[in-house]
């Protein structure tokens, strides 16, 4: 096997796990999940959801998305960063291409790859990585489903 397709199974497989962490998130509408892995060990997770102490609501009585809402990756970049740990070099494997504010976290947290599956609904947050020579990846949905 090459080391092209040992990353390409790595990186189905964390994308396997960042699906399956998504389900920790009381969010209607869409739920995203985001692992943070750098030397092949997971140094951070997070999902969308309220901030830590608020009521595990995302959306308003209109089914919109609340304000204040974290998406996936910030929550994992934060957590990361309160645990005293550098996401310097590390990758981050999401559900969902980031979107312009996450990518804003991921260029300066020091993430040098990002790797997702489904599209966000505005691509400026890839458009942004590319620009700052990020490495961005997209997998096939098909790919990541359990063998």
């Amino acid at each position: 096997m090459t080391p092209e397709e040992k990353q390409s199974l790595l990186d189905q497989r964390y994308l396997r796990m960042a699906a399956i962490w998504a389900q920790n998130s009381y969010c209607r509408r869409r739920q995203v999940g985001a692992l943070l892995v750098k030397n092949k060990m997971i140094i951070s997770d997070g999902y969308n959801g309220t901030p830590s102490g608020f009521e595990n609501n995302c959306e308003d009585e209109n089914n919109r998305t609340k304000p204040y809402v974290l998406h996936a990756e910030a929550n994992a970049i934060t957590k990361v960063a309160k645990s005293g740990n550098s996401s310097e070099g590390a990758t981050l494997y999401v559900t969902s291409s980031p979107c312009l504010e996450c990518s804003k976290l991921i260029i300066q947290a020091g993430i040098r790859r990002v790797v997702f599956t489904e599209n966000y609904r505005l691509d400026d947050g890839i458009q942004l990585l590319n620009r700052a020579g990020i490495e961005v990846v997209q997998v096939d949905t098909d790919l990541i489903t359990e063998k």
